[in-house]
């Protein structure tokens, strides 16, 4: 595996910004759910259940492949202190940000909502800093996770990319024959067989949280061989098809039955479904992109560079937004488009006149300096990455 020229994936950008954009319908759509969240409408829709249920199979999935991927691009560009020193200025630095300013609006929402607080906002958060802040929580434990498991597999991925590269060589060329990569949902699904209490199987985003560490291993793999890559494109109506059936079918079959919390078969059964749904959806998603999104364009551009201040931005505006509007007794369609569209418009403008023009806020939100400035040149030019 000699390095090579470093060729921007174009095809991993649209999956980028599709992807986030599918964590914001989807977020949009909790508030007529049955679980529990900061802001609810008072009625909850089965049909906005299962949509949450069939997404969240491949949403995260999806997200952590992408930053597998991106950082077998990213790796071996300077040492172990340099590599640690732009994950915590893309990922640490903007969880810092979101915990001591905006989460705590998110949960304030919660409180006021639960009947566990009465007061305002302001006088909400004398008891939230510091007794109570949330470092992790919100959404922004997607940026926490993903720095610790690229810490975790930093030796690893290094070997990959160099003595190991030959066992990668072989690996991903067996793969690469007979859909052998579906195989890789085998791993994920003995991991959901360990109990709940076994570190890291805790569930966010509808995933233990050791099962993304897995993700983020296997989005390395894909694009670390070029016969892999044509295998994934070449399938990718076949994967798309089969991934999408059984997610699916998993939530017919979930939702008969009785008691999920007892081992039964009918589980094992659904459990298996849900994982070969998400894994074999996220390969169909990488086929149609390796196939159908592979140019650049000026809005791709814009959209891409958004992605992570648009993520950190994404669920306090929504939950702000839900809790006024869920007041104006609109019919609940036109309260959910009303949610989304103002929310992505304050979302929108929020990047572009508080964040992208400015270079404090744009290291503040994980972006990189703009070019030709002092502070540019002092952090030198590094590959644009997923969050």
């Amino acid at each position: 595996m000699e390095p090579k020229p470093v060729q921007r994936r174009y095809d991993l950008d649209w999956l980028r910004v599709l992807g986030i954009l599918l964590v914001f319908a989807f977020h949009s759509s909790r508030f007529y759910n049955v679980e529990e969240w900061n802001v609810k409408n008072n009625i909850w829709y089965p049909s906005v259940e299962a949509w949450v249920v069939f997404s969240s199979s491949f949403m995260m999935p999806l997200m952590f492949v992408i930053s597998g991927a991106s950082l077998f691009y990213a790796l071996g560009r300077g040492g172990f202190g340099k590599f640690v020193k732009d994950k915590v200025l893309r990922l640490l630095v903007p969880l810092l940000v979101g915990a001591l300013t905006h989460l705590s609006l998110q949960s304030y929402l919660w409180d006021k909502t639960h009947g566990l607080f009465s007061g305002n906002y302001f006088q909400y958060l004398p008891q939230y800093y510091p007794n109570s802040i949330n470092w992790f929580g919100g959404h922004l434990w997607y940026l926490w996770y993903l720095f610790l498991f690229i810490i975790i597999l930093y030796p690893l991925l290094r070997w990959f990319k160099g003595k190991g590269s030959g066992f990668v060589s072989k690996l991903d060329g067996w793969l690469s024959r007979n859909s052998a990569v579906y195989l890789l949902g085998l791993p994920i699904l003995l991991l959901m067989l360990l109990p709940s209490d076994f570190p890291l199987m805790t569930m966010n985003g509808g995933w233990p949280y050791l099962t993304y560490l897995f993700f983020l291993l296997w989005g390395f793999l894909l694009v670390a061989d070029e016969r892999l890559q044509e295998n994934i494109r070449r399938l990718r109506w076949v994967s798309l098809s089969v991934g999408l059936v059984l997610a699916t079918g998993f939530v017919i079959v979930y939702t008969q039955i009785a008691n999920p919390g007892v081992m039964s078969l009918t589980l094992i059964l659904a459990g298996a479904m849900r994982v070969f749904g998400g894994w074999i959806s996220v390969l169909g998603f990488m086929g149609l992109a390796a196939q159908y999104l592979t140019a650049p364009s000026p809005k791709l551009e814009y959209a891409n560079e958004a992605v992570l201040p648009f993520y950190i931005f994404h669920q306090t505006i929504l939950l702000a937004v839900g809790y006024f509007v869920l007041q104006w007794g609109l019919p609940d369609a036109l309260e959910w488009a009303a949610i989304v569209a103002i929310s992505f418009l304050v979302i929108m403008a929020l990047y572009e006149f508080t964040v992208r023009r400015f270079n404090v806020m744009r290291i503040l939100f994980g972006m990189k300096p703009l070019a030709g400035t002092p502070a540019a040149r002092m952090m030198k030019p590094q590959i644009k990455e997923t969050i």
